[in-house]
C-alpha cells in the first residue's frame, strides 16, 4: 500500500484504514505526506496505535516509507520483531521520535536491510558497524539528511573514520548519499576526513573551504549538485574535485560564479564521463582565454556533444 496524503483530516483517515488491516498481511507500506506535517499534526498514540496493527499483522513487510511521521523506538522493536527476517528497504527520514538506539535496534536484526534513509542525527559508529557485520547483508543504498532548522543550536557530532571504513569494506558498493541543509557556520565536522560518499547536495549556500575539504574527502563521488556558493569564485575547488574525484559522472552549480578557463579546465579533465553538466550563464566569468561565446564550442568538444549553459528564465 502506497498512500498520499494532503491534510491532517486525510491522514486521520490513513490511520482509521491502517488499524482495520488485522487480516491482511502486507509487503510494501509507504505513507507520503505531500502537504508537510499532515502526519506529525495527529495525536501520537493515534498514529502508533495504527502502525502496530500492520506491524503485528504482516509477517513478511520488506519496503517501508515513513517519512515525516510520529513513529517511536517502541513501535521499531514491535516492526523488529514480526519483520526482522523480510525487511529490506526503510526510509525513515525526519522521524523525530526515534533515538539511535531505535534505529540502532532495527539495524541489529534486519540482516536482509538494503536500502535505508534516515536524519544525520540517527547515524551513529555503533549503527554503521552493525550495518557491517558479517550477518548483514551488503547495503546498496543509504542517504542521510543532514538538516538544521535553528543555526547555532543544533549540535553535529562527528562519526569516526574507522566506523566509515568498516562500512565501505563491507559494502564496497554502496550509494552513499547525503543532502546538506546548513548555515555556513555548521559545517565543521564535516569533510575533516575522507568517507565514501558517492552522491552530495547542498541545499543552502556553502563555502569555498568546505567545497575544497569535498575535493579531498570524497574520492567516490559520482554527483554534485551545489545551490549556492555566495560571490567568490569556486575555480581552485573545481580543478581539485575534477583532479581526486575520478567517477565524477553528474554536477549542477547554482549560484556559484566560475571563470570560463577554470570552467573548460574543469570539464577537460573529466572529459565525456560528465553525462550532466548545469551551471547558469550568468554565473560563467569571461576572462582572457574564453568568452561567453566561446565557452559552448569548448565545452561541447570536451564533452563530445552539443552543450548549452542554462539560462535564466526572464519572466
Amino acid at each position: 500500500i502506497t498512500q498520499s496524503f494532503f491534510s491532517k483530516e486525510s491522514a486521520e483517515a490513513a490511520c482509521d484504514i491502517l488499524s482495520q488491516l488485522v487480516n491482511c498481511s502486507l509487503k510494501t507500506l509507504g505513507l507520503i505526506s505531500t502537504a508537510r506535517p499532515s502526519f506529525m499534526d495527529l495525536p501520537k498514540s493515534h498514529f502508533i496505535s495504527a502502525l502496530t496493527v500492520v506491524f503485528v499483522n504482516s509477517k513478511s513487510l520488506s519496503s517501508l516509507k515513513i517519512d515525516d511521521t510520529p513513529v517511536d523506538d517502541p513501535s521499531l522493536k514491535v516492526l523488529v520483531a514480526n519483520n526482522s527476517d523480510t525487511l529490506k528497504l526503510l526510509k525513515m527520514s525526519s522521524c523525530p521520535h526515534v533515538s539511535p538506539a531505535g534505529i540502532l535496534c532495527v539495524a541489529d536484526q534486519c540482516h536482509g536491510l538494503r536500502e535505508l534513509a534516515l536524519n544525520y542525527h540517527l547515524l551513529s559508529d555503533e549503527l554503521l558497524l552493525a550495518l557491517s557485520s558479517e550477518k548483514h547483508v551488503r547495503l546498496e543504498h543509504l542517504r542521510i539528511d543532514v538538516v538544521s532548522e535553528n543555526p547555532g543550536q543544533t549540535h553535529f557530532h562527528t562519526i569516526q573514520k574507522s566506523s566509515w571504513d568498516a562500512f565501505i569494506r563491507h559494502s564496497p558498493k554502496v550509494n552513499l548519499v547525503m543532502y546538506f541543509f546548513l548555515y555556513e557556520e555548521e559545517f565543521d565536522p564535516f569533510f575533516r576526513y575522507e568517507i565514501p560518499a558517492t552522491h552530495l547536495y547542498f541545499g543552502r549556500s556553502v563555502s569555498k573551504d568546505v567545497l575544497g575539504r569535498v575535493g579531498m574527502t570524497c574520492p567516490r563521488l559520482v554527483e554534485l549538485v551545489v545551490c549556492a556558493n555566495g560571490l567568490r569564485p569556486l575555480d581552485e575547488e573545481l580543478i581539485r574535485i575534477a583532479e581526486r574525484c575520478k567517477n565524477l559522472s553528474a554536477i549542477g552549480l547554482g549560484e556559484c560564479e566560475v571563470s570560463c578557463s577554470a570552467f573548460v579546465e574543469f570539464v577537460k579533465m573529466c572529459g565525456g564521463r560528465l553525462s550532466q553538466l548545469s551551471i547558469m550563464e550568468e554565473v560563467l566569468i569571461p576572462d582572457q582565454k574564453y568568452s561567453l561565446e566561446q565557452i559552448h564550442w569548448e565545452v561541447s568538444k570536451h564533452l563530445g556533444r552539443v552543450w548549452f549553459p542554462d539560462m535564466m528564465p526572464t519572466w
